[in-house]
């Protein structure tokens, strides 16, 4: 299963904790993210992940490449909603196509429970059926 994390820059924090929380589960996903995201949660973690460009340089839009093709599984992208992003359009683009192919998305810690249970249980399922 592919993972994205992306994190606003005020919210990487978050992300961060929650991931570094959740760390034995995260294990069992193949992760990328963007840039800087990814940089931190290498650097506070045990975890490899594949880095895109920075969200403002292109990262949302690299990893939005993926959904048409299958390629992404879910998608925990923590935004801070009070603070206007320059990449706004890229911003949206990423969550329409979560929308358009059905891929998971977390945007708060309480969402990326359901999310991360979501594809805790999905990964059983295939577990079982093998």
């Amino acid at each position: 299963m592919k993972v994205a994390l992306i994190a606003h820059d005020k919210k990487k924090d978050d992300l961060v904790a929650f991931v570094r929380e959740n760390e034995e589960i995260f294990k069992k996903f193949q992760l990328c993210s963007t840039g800087t995201t990814g940089l931190r949660v290498m650097e506070q973690t045990s975890l490899q992940v594949h880095r895109y460009y920075s969200g403002p340089l292109g990262g949302d839009q690299e990893i939005g490449a993926l959904l048409p093709k299958g390629e992404m599984d879910g998608i925990f992208f923590f935004r801070d909603p009070l603070t206007a992003q320059p990449h706004e359009p890229d911003v949206n683009a990423l969550l329409r196509l979560c929308d358009v192919y059905d891929i998971p998305l977390a945007t708060n810690i309480e969402s990326a429970k359901a999310v991360l249970a979501y594809l805790c249980m999905k990964e059983e399922n295939k577990k079982s059926e093998a």
